[in-house]
């Protein structure tokens, strides 16, 4: 997929739902994964001709795992002419040594986004871009309705009272194959995640779930994401 392309689907969501105003500084989520560099090029690209100017930051949360290099994501973020800041935490060491924990991924998030929120605010940012694409959306749904027995999924733009923050999900139109096409067109140095529980989560196996329904039964992800946006969940109606 080429960056053009990216940049069309990106537009769409971020008009679509009103996600950037005029002057905004926008912080980048980056884990350093395959959706956030694909959502730091489309919005590095957007911001050369969108109509409202806005900034954006990169930012990543160092959860403190020893293997985790990050040279090419500093090399990348200077090629783009994109400010970074990396946030030093011992979360990994509090989850995996201290605590032990059996089912870490709750956890670490709640302690991920503290820090990074934290960090987002002291470099005045208004609003804060994660990249969770179509799967993602229908996925939480899926999640939440089998594990939670409730039918929600995120929002494309969420309010965070306690913190003041604004989170964007500008990728909320792009399939996860749109990304991987992307991503190995362009060479984008996707560092891969040291976490011990990466790909044995609840997540993956919705994922899997997702991908064997939408095999057996094609277009089975699309409608479901239409149904989602005509359902009057919170913060889909445009």
């Amino acid at each position: 997929m080429r960056l053009q392309q990216v940049l069309s689907y990106v537009r769409r969501a971020i008009d679509d739902y009103d996600m950037i105003a005029d002057g905004d500084k926008i912080a980048v989520g980056i884990s350093g994964g395959k959706d956030s560099l694909t959502l730091l090029y489309a919005l590095q690209g957007l911001r050369r001709f969108y109509p409202k100017r806005f900034d954006i930051h990169a930012v990543t949360v160092d959860l403190g795992f020893r293997n985790l290099n990050l040279d090419q994501i500093e090399d990348l973020c200077r090629e783009l002419e994109v400010a970074y800041t990396i946030i030093k935490t011992d979360i990994a060491e509090v989850i995996f040594q201290e605590r032990k924990e059996e089912n870490p991924c709750s956890l670490c998030a709640k302690m991920r986004k503290g820090a990074l929120n934290q960090t987002i605010k002291e470099l005045g940012c208004q609003k804060v871009a994660y990249a969770h694409h179509k799967d993602d959306v229908v996925e939480t749904m899926l999640m939440s309705l089998i594990f939670e027995g409730r039918i929600h999924t995120f929002a494309p733009v969420t309010y965070l009272d306690r913190t003041e923050l604004t989170v964007i999900r500008p990728l909320m139109y792009m399939n996860e194959a749109d990304v991987i096409g992307f991503v190995n067109k362009h060479n984008v140095p996707v560092v891969k995640s040291p976490c011990p529980a990466d790909g044995y989560t609840k997540r993956e196996y919705v994922k899997n779930l997702l991908r064997q329904l939408n095999l057996e039964n094609p277009g089975v992800k699309e409608r479901m994401f239409t149904a989602i946006q005509n359902g009057n969940l919170k913060g889909w109606t445009r």
